[in-house]
């Protein structure tokens, strides 16, 4: 029992013990979780006020930079201002001394023109005098001196038409038989410009007639345009889709085929396209002109001949002679010549090589007096050809002696090859010839940059430099062109003579 008297108390004060000691370890807990709390709230509210802070910093840097942009845009406008006004002011300045300037020449002209009205009267007032004077000492009126003196000369007129007719009967009379022969030969040579229509006309075909309208272009532009660069002329009339192009040479006549051709397929037509495709085509005939030339030597099995001579038999198909192809002509002659070489026991390759060079004279782009086949000879020597060879083409005409045997091979070959049946028309080459006179007779002229012979030879087309023929220059040339040929040359009908002067100006925007 008293056992149970002190435990019970005990327990008690146990427990009032336990209670308090448990509530002050609660406090020390809370006392630390408050000072942890308070301790990460110092760390944030610092690490804040360091973020303010430098945003601060940033953002007065960033108004400080536009600032600084803002003043050097202001001070570039006010200096863009001030330059402004600097070439505002010697503008001002200009035009005033401008007007100035104007203002003493107004002057100097109205002076000027006071003199020459002062210098009239006193001419005016001359004249008057020495026509009084004349009427005085002649005893007549000035309208009966003019009478007088239109009587007179029409007295003198009739005496001299008289004499002249006279003077051109008795010539008529002695002429005669001259102009007799003349006809025969214009006869004769119209004959020849027939047959050589199927050699200087080509006709190109087209879908529809709307391209002709296309080709003609605005005013004729197109076309005239296509004549200047091709040398060519282009008729366009009412053949149904056909055009037809016409010149003594071929190659040009192939070049504005070819030429139109592209012009066509594209679509692009008007002046400057038309001479770049042009440009462009001859480039192409050049190099067609000389893989010709390879394959034709290969074919025959001529070797090492050097490129100038590869290109003019390449040339050879262009051209004929007596209206014989002069490539398919110098090809016969080349066999012929091996053939008949190799039966008389001469070196028969020498001999198939002056076969086929004894007409490059024909090509030559020279210009030169001597006949085709010395010219020949000229070229095969500069281009180091052996004696034999040289001594064939340049003989087998009778102009040189011949000194080797395979001369006259490669003759009676040249011979036999023009002399079968249909090979030749003998007028072609005279006409051809005529129709080159033609237009090298315009080149000698001044100012003159190409001359083109048109329709048969019936129309000579010249070109001349704008800033150097003026308009009233472009009428005496064609004057002085037309007497010439009328003086010098000797050709069918008429010929017209059309000087064509145009100015271009060209201008590139980049």
């Amino acid at each position: 029992m008293d056992l149970i008297i002190y435990l019970v108390p005990a327990l008690i004060i146990g427990a009032v013990l336990g209670f308090f000691f448990s509530k002050m370890g609660l406090k020390t807990k809370a006392d630390g979780i408050i000072r942890e709390a308070e301790l990460k709230g110092e760390t944030i509210k610092e690490k804040k006020i360091s973020q303010a802070k430098q945003k601060f910093f940033e953002l007065r840097e960033k108004q400080k930079s536009e600032r600084k942009d803002l003043d050097r845009k202001l001070t570039e406008r006010e200096e863009r201002i001030r330059n402004t006004e600097k070439n505002l002011n010697r503008q001002i300045d200009k035009n005033k001394e401008l007007e100035k300037s104007l203002d003493t020449s107004n002057e100097k002209m109205n002076q000027r023109i006071q003199a020459i009205e002062k210098k009239n009267g006193e001419i005016e007032a001359n004249r008057l005098k020495a026509i009084d004077l004349l009427e005085k000492i002649s005893g007549m009126s000035a309208d009966e001196a003019k009478k007088n003196m239109v009587e007179q000369t029409v007295q003198d007129a009739k005496t001299t038409a008289a004499t002249m007719v006279q003077d051109i009967i008795d010539e008529a009379k002695q002429k005669a038989s001259t102009d007799a022969k003349k006809i025969v030969i214009q006869t004769i040579q119209r004959v020849a410009t027939e047959h050589s229509v199927e050699n200087s006309v080509s006709v190109f075909q087209i879908k529809n007639d709307d391209v002709k309208g296309r080709i003609i272009g605005r005013e004729g532009r197109n076309i005239r345009a296509l004549e200047a660069a091709t040398g060519v002329e282009f008729i366009v009339d009412d053949t149904p889709e056909a055009i037809i192009l016409s010149c003594f040479d071929p190659v040009r006549r192939e070049i504005a085929r070819l030429s139109l051709h592209q012009l066509v397929t594209d679509g692009r037509i008007h002046p400057a396209r038309i001479e770049e495709v042009v440009a462009k085509v001859i480039k192409k005939i050049e190099e067609e002109i000389l893989e010709l030339g390879k394959r034709t030597c290969i074919d025959l099995g001529i070797h090492n001949l050097k490129s100038e001579l590869v290109r003019m038999v390449g040339r050879m198909k262009y051209r004929s002679s007596y209206g014989q192809n002069l490539l398919q002509h110098s090809r016969e002659v080349a066999n012929l010549c091996a053939t008949m070489a190799a039966e008389v026991g001469v070196d028969a390759k020498t001999a198939k090589r002056a076969g086929l060079l004894h007409d490059i004279g024909k090509v030559s782009d020279e210009e030169s007096e001597l006949p085709h086949a010395l010219l020949g000879m000229k070229i095969a020597e500069r281009n180091g050809e052996k004696p034999d060879v040289l001594n064939a083409i340049g003989a087998h005409h009778d102009e040189m002696e011949m000194t080797s045997l395979i001369s006259p091979i490669v003759q009676v070959c040249d011979a036999i090859s023009g002399a079968r049946p249909g090979a030749r028309r003998e007028m072609i080459d005279a006409y051809i010839q005529r129709l080159r006179n033609l237009e090298d007779l315009a080149l000698e002229y001044p100012g003159v940059t190409k001359s083109y012979a048109i329709q048969a030879g019936r129309e000579l087309r010249v070109l001349v430099e704008s800033d150097q023929v003026s308009d009233s220059d472009a009428d005496q040339l064609s004057l002085d062109i037309s007497n010439r040929i009328m003086n010098e040359m000797t050709y069918p009908g008429q010929v017209r003579v059309t000087v064509i002067r145009e100015k271009r100006a060209i201008s590139i925007a980049r």
